[in-house]
């Protein structure tokens, strides 16, 4: 027996206990205590399992539920950061969590979210199996710095993980970059040329130029963002063809999505709804759709977990009260705050909406990226919308930036204590409607865990 590895156990779990008894989480400390006690231990404890990763910018979590849906879906049992502690400490947690005092799993197979960040420090210790690349867009430069380092992190993290099967995003130029001269099986999904006509958005592209030449990309059809069917004319670099298509977005609205896809060329396509609204989540269903098939698993258990998954928390999270509801969604970067405001666009009847704004270091201390979310697109539903509060550490900031983009001053409501927030938005929301909390991700957990016990929601790491 490794009397320090199961000292090391038996004091970290004992941490998580406490912790979460404390109602406190429990999901990152633990973690860095157990790796000061022993820096080695979660390659040691980790080394029988068969691990699926997910990182990316945008959609790691979602994509990460809907996975997990999968693997039920097939009976597989499985570990997870259902929390979303995607950060090493979080991570090694998770598998402590998992294991006996001797460090046995009776699980055989674990689906980690990964902060991008954190990607190329978790594979000095473990690498995947399967990795689930979602995109890449700009996010808290003063945490992750430029675009293209984020990527060139994830890029040396995979080349530590050389037999890994990707899953890659087609669709985005760096994620699809990620595929050359990697040793190990290569899965691809996105959009048909024909799928969906989005908008240019050509304002808030993040990759207008080729990542090999630097010419600038050509597209034969634009999802979104940077996101579609690109090629550089120069160099030939190009979007290759994709294993799992979107042929047809048939239906977008406040409470689902229904796409048309296909698997492997097949001769077959499946229709699919996806238990989650919003253009950008019907990606997040395509990649886990992707991962199950490189696991092998039948399509038909991919297209009915898509329906069946449950969201997660801060995700489109849905709390229903005297007839009303409650969504609360993350928004924490320009491109995926603009897909959140088209999301907004579909809803048809009145509704309230609350953004909450903070600068802690977790949400990115530069609040400057506000003024790329083109907010001047709810100018077209103000007139349904009866209020837009602003809220958190920078909720005056929030109000100057809608009043800027021409929504009406009378609308706009600065309302920093969350429980009048609450009631508030409640008191304005009529009887089968919608009151709409945007948080950034530390304003996420505020507002979560007063909401939770409120309404007596389940702790957000279950």
């Amino acid at each position: 027996m490794n009397l320090r590895l199961t000292f090391t156990i038996v004091i970290t779990k004992l941490l998580v206990f406490i912790l979460r008894f404390l109602r406190r989480g429990g999901t990152t400390l633990p973690g860095k205590v157990a790796c000061k006690i022993y820096p080695g231990i979660i390659k040691n404890i980790s080394k029988d399992l068969k691990i699926i990763m997910v990182t990316g910018t945008n959609g790691k979590t979602t994509t990460t539920r809907i996975i997990g849906q999968i693997l039920k879906e097939n009976n597989i049992d499985y570990i997870t950061n259902k929390s979303g502690a995607n950060l090493v400490s979080g991570i090694i947690t998770t598998f402590i969590d998992s294991v006996n005092i001797s460090g046995i799993s009776k699980h055989q197979t674990a689906l980690i979210e990964v902060d991008e960040a954190a990607f190329n420090v978790i594979t000095d210790h473990i690498q995947p199996h399967v990795l689930v690349v979602t995109n890449f867009f700009r996010d808290q430069l003063d945490r992750y710095g430029e675009l293209y380092s984020t990527l060139k992190s994830v890029k040396s993290g995979i080349e530590k993980s050389p037999d890994a099967k990707l899953v890659l995003n087609a669709d985005d130029s760096l994620c699809a970059s990620l595929s050359k001269n990697h040793s190990g099986d290569v899965l691809f999904y996105g959009y048909s040329e024909n799928a969906y006509e989005g908008d240019e958005d050509l304002f808030n592209s993040d990759a207008t130029f080729c990542i090999y030449c630097k010419n600038k990309y050509e597209y034969k059809n634009r999802v979104y963002s940077h996101l579609g069917g690109f090629e550089c004319t120069s160099c030939g670099f190009k979007r290759p063809d994709s294993d799992v298509t979107c042929l047809n977005v048939e239906e977008l609205n406040s409470s689902y999505s229904k796409i048309e896809l296909s698997i492997n060329d097949s001769n077959n396509s499946y229709k699919a709804k996806i238990n989650l609204p919003g253009l950008y989540n019907t990606y997040n269903a395509l990649a886990a759709v992707s991962c199950g098939h490189a696991l092998n698993l039948p399509s038909d258990s991919l297209i009915n977990a898509l329906e069946t998954f449950e969201c997660g928390f801060g995700r489109m999270e849905t709390i229903e009260t005297d007839n009303k509801t409650i969504k609360l969604i993350l928004v924490k970067n320009p491109t995926g705050f603009n897909q959140v405001l088209n999301f907004l666009l579909t809803e048809n009847k009145q509704t309230q909406i609350a953004f909450i704004i903070n600068d802690k270091l977790a949400d990115g201390t530069d609040i400057s990226w506000l003024w790329d979310v083109d907010f001047e697109k709810l100018i077209d539903i103000q007139e349904t919308v009866s209020n837009f509060y602003t809220s958190g550490i920078r909720g005056e900031d929030m109000a100057v930036r809608l009043k800027y983009a021409g929504l009406y001053s009378s609308k706009i409501q600065i309302t920093k204590d969350y429980e009048e927030l609450v009631q508030k938005g409640l008191s304005n929301t009529l009887e089968g409607h919608s009151f709409y909390i945007l948080p950034t991700y530390t304003a996420m957990l505020d507002i979560r865990s007063f909401l939770k016990k409120k309404y007596n929601l389940k702790e957000f790491w279950k």
